[in-house]
């Protein structure tokens, strides 16, 4: 995130100076993690700024808010018009998106009731690609984590929550002091869940195959690629699988909104098919960067214009 203070985030319906967009030390998620946000990304298209599948991110965000009796008080229409104020106010062409809804200063413990104020701001920044531009091209190493996803009856996993990433990023550091890119959890029943942020797939025979919507997010960008791969022609299967299946496969990427497409090279020192990008993985992956740029007008629906 740039570190200029003038730098615009909305907070509660108006934007401010980033050196003024200040919460409470008592801000309740602060202390308890509860609290939703998403990622969201804008692309420079040859007709303008545009956030890929924005009105689907905030549906998500509300339905994160509510599973938590969270009202932020607005609604698609507001919210999607927040971002797009966003990015406009701070003058970006492309960049990354972050909206939040949390509980402010309402005392502490740990029932929450309508004392609790519930606040909502947007902050946008430049952010490249998240693995890395060479990770982008040659494929990542990643291990698996000494720490599992979580069961689906351990918190609430179709909410994008700030408490439950603290996993995370104990996972995510793990993974970076031994080496590598990124983490690899497992679920409860030992099962191959998802990234420390990302949705997961590996392709064997063709077939792409990920994850069942158990214990994982309902990842935007992994429904795009499902959709993306069915209309070229690809076989999908939802279905678990284990991390030796994940050792064999051909080829193996993560999706979501930081980290777009981005190959697995390496799994737990394992090299995952020829130990590069894979032939699948770059037909997706250069067919997704068309649609976030503007070049495939089958896909226009998801591209929200910032005017």
């Amino acid at each position: 995130m740039s570190e200029a203070q003038d730098a615009k985030i909305w907070m509660n319906g108006r934007l401010v100076d980033r050196g003024d967009a200040k919460v409470s030390v008592l801000t309740h998620t602060l202390h308890y993690g509860v609290g939703v946000f998403e990622g969201i990304r804008c692309y420079k298209t040859a007709e303008g700024s545009a956030v890929f599948r924005l009105e689907d991110h905030i549906e998500r965000l509300l339905d994160s808010a509510r599973i938590f009796l969270m009202d932020p008080g607005y609604g698609l229409k507001e919210l999607s018009e927040a971002v797009c104020d966003t990015i406009k106010a701070n003058g970006l062409s492309e960049c990354y998106i972050r909206p939040i809804i949390y509980l402010g200063d309402g005392g502490l413990g740990i029932y929450v009731d309508d004392k609790y104020p519930v606040e909502t701001a947007v902050a946008v920044w430049n952010w490249g690609a998240y693995l890395g531009e060479e990770g982008m091209k040659k494929g990542i190493k990643i291990r698996t984590s000494s720490f599992n996803r979580y069961n689906v009856n351990t918190t609430a996993t179709r909410s994008k929550t700030c408490g439950n990433y603290v996993t995370s990023v104990l996972a995510k550091r793990e993974a970076v002091m031994s080496g590598c890119d990124e983490a690899l959890f497992l679920d409860t029943d030992g099962y191959v869940a998802e990234g420390s942020g990302e949705n997961v797939f590996i392709v064997k025979r063709g077939r792409l195959i990920t994850t069942p919507m158990t214990a994982i997010l309902r990842g935007i960008t992994r429904d795009s690629i499902m959709t993306l791969a069915g209309d070229m022609g690809l076989e999908v299967l939802e279905q678990r699988f284990t991390k030796d299946d994940f050792y064999l496969a051909d080829e193996a990427f993560f999706t979501g909104t930081a980290a777009e497409v981005t190959p697995i090279r390496e799994l737990d020192g394992r090299k995952i098919g020829a130990g590069s990008r894979g032939p699948v993985t770059e037909k997706l992956q250069k067919a997704f960067f068309d649609i976030v740029n503007g070049k495939n007008q089958k896909y226009a629906h998801w591209l929200y214009p910032v005017r």
